[in-house]
């Protein structure tokens, strides 16, 4: 029974993670009726369980959600974490507090870290910093294919002068894509604009944070400036992977596979 419980608990959470991140990747935007949902259903199955089965780990519970939901709430006013993220993690918190190990057995050997028996949010956290330290590789690959197959520089004009550390934030963040996809794609953002000041070549600079507020305004001078032959019709912009993606894929690796970083560690120290 007790592994019938542990199954709902991952069901649950898998399932309202796929639904956010496809409402955060199509919409940028998770309605807090998800969270409203899935934080009382978690509770409920999490305390039904730990009550009929190991009511020692009651403290262990609170202790898990507290330092999971402090953490949280900490990346998200300094600016690391999206409000759907920090309540992401909260509601994961409720769920699965520990590692299930009456349902799953990492296919790794030692996969089951001390921190993912006790404060298993946290492991989630780490896989799905290097699933998206991952996406890094992706962009630099696909930079270079788009550098060699045009035989076109990736910062031309008064791009080449911006900062090497800019350029590489770009880079590991963003590729070339034309300025009409760009403009069909709101959920992209340039990671350059253009000053309408007259001058022919326009000045350029590069966008290091892109945001909602005054996208459309950016990708429209571009457009005009593409189409007065002013700059090319490829301009630098990023996808923007919403973080929920990140947090649903180190789950599932965590489930499968446990916890990467500590694997990582075990095997560099022997």
């Amino acid at each position: 029974m007790q592994t019938l419980f542990a199954a709902a608990r991952v069901t649950l959470t898998l399932g309202f993670l796929l639904y956010a991140s496809w409402s955060d990747y199509k919409t940028r935007e998770v309605t807090n009726r998800v969270w409203i949902l899935f934080a009382p259903i978690a509770l409920a199955l999490s305390l039904t369980e730990l009550l009929l089965y190991s009511p020692q780990n009651l403290p262990w519970y609170g202790l898990s959600f507290g330092v999971t939901a402090g953490f949280a709430l900490l990346l998200f006013y300094a600016g690391g974490f999206g409000g759907a993220d920090s309540k992401a993690f909260m509601c994961i918190a409720l769920a699965l507090p520990f590692f299930p190990e009456t349902l799953f057995q990492p296919l790794l050997d030692g996969g089951v870290s001390p921190l993912a028996r006790n404060i298993f949010p946290f492991t989630i956290l780490s896989n799905s910093i290097l699933v998206a330290a991952a996406s890094v590789i992706v962009m630099l690959l696909r930079n270079a294919k788009w550098r060699i197959t045009t035989g076109k520089k990736l910062f031309e004009g008064t791009l080449a002068s911006e900062s090497a550390g800019k350029k590489i934030l770009v880079l590991i963040t963003g590729y070339k894509m034309p300025i009409a996809k760009l403009r069909e794609k709101w959920h992209v953002y340039p990671l350059e604009d253009v000053e309408e000041d007259g001058e022919n070549p326009p000045k350029r600079k590069l966008l290091i944070v892109p945001r909602d507020e005054g996208r459309n305004d950016v990708v429209e001078r571009l457009s005009r400036a593409a189409e007065a032959g002013k700059i090319d019709s490829h301009v630098l912009a990023t996808p923007g992977l919403p973080m929920l993606i990140f947090v649903t894929v180190g789950l599932v690796l965590a489930l499968v596979f446990g916890d990467i970083v500590w694997l990582a560690i075990r095997f560099f120290l022997g």
